[in-house]
């Protein structure tokens, strides 16, 4: 498989400035691609590498999906156990019949903090509130705990950040230890992820990416913002995480070799459990723990994958079964990633 063409294409996407990132693609145990392209800080121009860490946005859900059923396989509470009775959530307007479930499978039907299907902004809920207040799981519960249900659970799917704020708040009760240290002590140093973390935005970390988004006067880039205003300044439950390419590729490793996990609790993860949609082609896209699942008409599963996206981050963990390989994306840019991965699947794919 060569990847020659779909080189030289990342490299022009950034010298155009549509993409700063990193790109891995393994198949089996070769390694087809893996580098840097673009501008890890565009304040002193340094270049990205494949080392860079950048912001994974919501891949991070793929780490709190594991945490969750290491403490289900523990037996500190089950995928039946409703949210609310275990983090004493009475008097909100999450539904009672939330369940373990429902939350990882994005079927709770529970408001979010911003609703991205109906339009709304992650971004425009830290123009009222300062983002720097926003640091632990909980202090995100103020901004949904009051929303309305968009159904019942188990009647629907759709996407839902709060869902993950809640499983990251019930790991820190069943554990007594704070989100991130769990995770690291838990599933990055199993893992071997020994360049991933949670990294502060105050807080100077050598080869972190800057999220940055371009400033325009009509089609031409006259200058970039930061995106130090526009989400907690550290990751939490539902996004936030900083790894490199390779780092994300080894998470997936250790998942499918039982580092992290039971080989039943694997599959677990692994098994679709909601229909989001079924497209012209009869190709159904199904969300699972963490993971999201293309499944062909025959119900073989062309790909899995867990893609994050906020403003200064974009990026995709994707595995396609039937060729063994395993690709990851990852760009400081809120649109960056989107043009290589499809780059990339049609490569990959025809």
């Amino acid at each position: 498989m060569d990847l020659t063409d779909v080189d030289g294409a990342l490299s022009r996407l950034a010298e155009r400035q549509q993409f700063s990132g990193a790109v891995l693609v393994r198949c089996g145990g070769e390694v087809l691609l893996d580098r840097g392209y673009g501008l890890a800080s565009h304040t002193w121009g340094v270049p990205a590498t494949s080392d860079t860490r950048f912001d994974t946005a919501s891949i991070t859900k793929l780490f709190t999906a594991v945490a969750v059923l290491q403490q289900v396989r523990a037996g500190a509470f089950a995928l039946t156990t409703a949210a609310v009775d275990y983090l004493g959530l009475e008097g909100t307007t999450i539904s009672s019949g939330a369940t373990v479930h429902h939350l990882l499978s994005h079927t709770s039907g529970i408001g979010d903090d911003a609703d991205e299907e109906a339009g709304e902004s992650y971004e425009a809920l830290f123009r009222d509130r300062p983002s720097y207040s926003v640091r632990d799981a909980a202090d995100l519960l103020p901004g949904f705990a009051q929303k309305p249900a968009n159904f019942a659970p188990g009647e629907g799917c759709r996407y839902c950040n709060a869902g993950y704020v809640l499983l990251g708040m019930m790991v820190e009760r069943a554990t007594g230890t704070a989100y991130r240290d769990y995770v690291r002590q838990h599933i990055l140093t199993p893992a071997g992820m020994t360049r991933s973390g949670f990294f502060a935005m105050d807080r100077v970390e050598a080869d972190v990416a800057e999220g940055v988004e371009p400033v325009r006067d009509g089609d031409t880039i006259v200058g970039w913002r930061r995106n130090i205003y526009s989400y907690p300044p550290i990751g939490t439950p539902d996004g936030g995480a900083h790894c490199t390419v390779g780092d994300l590729v080894r998470f997936h490793d250790a998942l499918l070799d039982g580092s992290l996990l039971e080989r039943r609790d694997v599959d677990l993860m692994l098994a679709p459990h909601g229909l989001q949609e079924t497209r012209d082609d009869g190709v159904e896209h199904w969300v699972g723990y963490g993971f999201e699942f293309e499944r062909n008409p025959d119900g073989s599963t062309r790909s899995w994958w867990k893609e994050g996206i906020n403003v200064g981050a974009s990026g995709i963990l994707r595995h396609y079964p039937a060729s063994g390989t395993t690709l990851a994306v990852l760009s400081n840019l809120e649109d960056g990633a989107w043009g290589p991965i499809s780059l990339l699947d049609d490569a990959l794919t025809n």
